[in-house]
């Protein structure tokens, strides 16, 4: 097809329908144009190299590869300039005059049968993405030249028709100029312009130039030079082999993307390979970042396709309870469907997470096997987050609760150990895994719950952070073992009391629950051994340490009046004493008040605050009181 003279056609779709939902709906950032039209050159350029291998005069002595970008204040026009494959007069038309076609769908369908070795990486030359320009144009122009073929001009103003006429370039490539709307002029600024190549364009493989004036010399001897710089930096390390990268680039690429100037506790560098391939670069910190105090942290990973910027804090690519992960993926399997922002719900990447996920746990698996004291340090930063995965993720469980650490009755002090060497130290009669849950180790370490544990030598988890009430819920057992919180229910089927000790004392517990409100129920208990009493939940109820939370959390209006059960130890000095005056005469006062004392004493001793401190005071007095007169 030639063109001798200009000619006008129509859009082969509905072209300005499609246009308003692309320039109003498709895209949340304007500027995201010219990530789409360098993209676009980089697909003409690759495409270029491609034929090359097989055709050496397409380059028609060119291989310089660079795009361009040139802003004109005076015009007002923005021009994007490439030296790939160009565009000829017979297939401009297919190209730009039918809206969401590709330029280089037909051509992917031609390196089928090319080797693997020689296939360029593509994007998707002159789709929807071209047309995003007229979201700050009203005119566009391009010009274009193939090798050995005479250069042609489309133009439009992206109102349902378009013009193509014969036009005049010197070399093989394509001038796309856009000529911005009012108010567009910010991206004519040289400032604007490297800001949006390097969030978006700046690992892709080619230069991005723009001419610049500089000011060189000293004093005198000053002069204004104009000079193309590269706006680019182009260094995709995720894209080289580990063993090509030193450790410095990693620190430079994880400061850059992080702003943590720290070297990362651990870097995750690797490929994808077979039916699903995606490259990433992944690093673990070695603290939070100071950010997470006073706002909510972002989650997910910077996404990229082809070296080209997609989106920062893609959330469909790791899970929240892996927030603290920084670092990019790179996939060419993600389809970039009328929008690159538009992937939530896509299948391949739910796969990529997928593949993710059990990367950065086997690696955390392997840094505590083989840097124990690395994973000590890591995990008392970021502990309380992986244990959020085991409510969350059911199909990696096994892996995170391996992950997991606890303090325990059996160690010292800040000492972790976790659920496997728990097991490896139970003694041989020890059936289940207990543990407890408080707001510090000294407070629930001493007490009264693990009174009858401590005394067969058997060994508590100690849990003080406060997502443990959560994790409990999901993590029920550990190879066959049940977890068993030793402040609730009974703690196994031995430890009811005798029927006939029970029958004995059944009045006074009776009575001490009529007298006493938010006793539930009143029963002997074999868990006590130095403590009178202790408040017990039902086995699946909410135990103190959950009350409080909620509280704390606000929410304490929505619990119902907590009711728990009361255990007296049978053999203590004090619980004999009352009872002994509950037979002498169950109508004695001093019987709800010493119950009343044993209720408060137990509620301080579970870490809660007792409803009537004065009361409690006022009792505490009478009994010296009564003690002095004896």
């Amino acid at each position: 097809m030639s063109t001798p003279r200009a000619k006008t056609m129509q859009f082969r779709t509905e072209l300005k329908q499609l246009l308003d939902i692309i320039v109003h709906s498709l895209y949340s950032e304007k500027e995201i144009f010219l990530r789409e039209l360098v993209s676009n050159a980089v697909d003409a350029i690759d495409k270029l190299r491609f034929e090359s291998l097989t055709d050496e005069s397409v380059l028609d002595g060119d291989a310089d590869w660079k795009i361009q970008l040139i802003p004109n204040k005076e015009e007002r026009t923005l021009t994007i300039s490439d030296n790939g494959v160009g565009l000829s007069a017979d297939n401009i038309v297919d190209t730009l005059g039918t809206i969401a076609r590709s330029g280089t769908q037909e051509f992917i369908e031609a390196l089928r049968a090319a080797k693997a070795e020689d296939r360029p990486d593509l994007i998707g030359q002159f789709g929807v993405g071209f047309y995003s320009s007229f979201m700050v144009a009203d005119k566009v122009i391009v010009i274009s030249r193939m090798a050995n073929q005479e250069a042609v001009q489309w133009e439009s103003d992206g109102q349902g028709k378009f013009t193509i006429r014969a036009a005049e370039r010197e070399k093989r490539g394509t001038d796309v100029i856009l000529h911005l709307k009012e108010g567009e002029d910010s991206f004519l600024d040289e400032w604007q312009l490297r800001k949006i190549v390097k969030k978006y364009s700046d690992f892709v493989e080619h230069p991005i130039v723009m001419e610049v004036e500089r000011t060189e010399g000293e004093d005198d001897d000053k002069e204004t030079v104009r000079k193309l710089e590269t706006l680019n930096s182009r260094k995709a390390l995720w894209l080289k082999s580990p063993s090509d990268v030193d450790a410095s680039e990693y620190h430079e690429f994880y400061t850059q993307i992080s702003h943590d100037h720290e070297e990362p506790l651990k870097t995750i560098h690797f490929a994808a390979e077979g039916t699903l391939e995606f490259k990433s670069l992944l690093f673990l910190p070695k603290k939070k970042p100071f950010d997470w105090m006073w706002q909510e942290p972002k989650v997910g990973l910077s996404l990229y396709i082809q070296r080209v910027f997609i989106m920062d804090d893609n959330e469909e690519l790791l899970p929240s309870y892996l927030r603290f992960v920084k670092g990019i993926v790179d996939s060419s399997d993600l389809p970039l469907n009328v929008s690159r922002e538009m992937l939530q719900n896509n299948q391949t990447l739910a796969k990529i997470r997928k593949g993710m996920v059990n990367k950065i746990l086997r690696s955390l698996e392997e840094l505590s096997e083989k840097e124990p004291d690395d994973y000590r340090a890591f995990y008392a930063e970021f502990g309380a987050i992986l244990k959020e995965g085991v409510t969350q993720d059911q199909e990696h469980r096994e892996q995170l609760t391996k992950l997991l650490r606890f303090e325990c009755t059996a160690t010292a002090a800040g000492e972790l150990l976790s659920l496997a060497d728990y097991v490896d130290k139970m003694p041989p009669e020890q059936e289940k895994i207990y543990y407890i849950i408080g707001e510090t180790r000294e407070q629930i370490a001493n007490s009264p719950y693990l009174e009858a544990i401590r005394a067969q030598e058997q060994h508590v988890l100690l849990m003080t952070d406060p997502v443990d009430e959560f994790l409990v819920n999901s993590l029920t057992e550990f190879e066959g073992k049940q977890l068993k919180a030793v402040d609730r229910g009974q703690l196994d089927e031995g430890d009811a009391a005798s029927e006939e000790e029970q029958k004995e004392l059944q009045p006074l517990f009776d009575a001490l629950s009529e007298r006493i409100e938010r006793v539930k129920e009143v029963r002997l208990s074999k868990r006590l051994r130095e403590s009178a009493a202790c408040l017990v939940a039902d086995e699946y109820g909410m135990g103190a340490h959950m009350e409080r939370l909620m509280k704390r959390m606000g929410r304490g209006e929505e619990l119902p009046p907590s009711e728990r059960v009361l255990e007296l130890n049978s053999e203590h000095p004090a619980v004999l004493a009352l009872r002994k005056i509950f037979e002498n005469d169950p109508q004695d006062p001093r019987v709800e008040d010493y119950g009343r004392l044993l209720y408060d004493q137990a509620v301080l001793a579970e870490g809660s605050k007792v409803e009537d401190p004065a009361a409690l005071a006022r009792r505490i007095n009478a009994l010296i009181s009564r003690a002095g007169e004896a």
